[in-house]
């Protein structure tokens, strides 16, 4: 294992967990929730993940989280206009805005991580 996999809080079934897998879980749940509930527990899912993709970056330099921690962050804006009726996305913009998250941090941990390796 080199020293960056050992930092790797992807590494850890439960800190991946509390990182990563409850936030969007509690996305997920929200699905029939009202936009109220719904956008402030998106907003803190996705601060709280781009936040750990952050230190993790730091902690290991793991390569997809110093590109997916800024992404999750800037995915509060839309979500805050969405949510709050600033920047209406229509019916589906719930589900557009789910597809954008997770296909955009799809997209960037692949690219990243084929580009660049897994660890710098």
């Amino acid at each position: 294992m080199s020293g960056g996999s050992k930092r790797d809080l992807l590494g850890s079934t439960r800190s991946a967990v509390l990182a990563w897998w409850l936030p969007i879980g509690a996305m997920l749940l929200t699905i029939p929730l009202p936009d109220g509930p719904k956008t402030e527990i998106w907003l803190l899912a996705l601060s709280w993940m781009g936040g750990a993709c952050l230190l993790n970056a730091r902690r290991c330099g793991r390569v997809h989280c110093r590109y997916t921690g800024p992404f999750l962050l800037a995915m509060t804006l839309p979500v805050l206009g969405h949510g709050t009726g600033l920047v209406p996305l229509g019916k589906d913009g719930w589900l557009w805005l789910g597809l954008a998250t997770g296909g955009g941090t799809a997209a960037i941990w692949g690219l990243s991580e084929r580009m660049m390796g897994r660890y710098r």
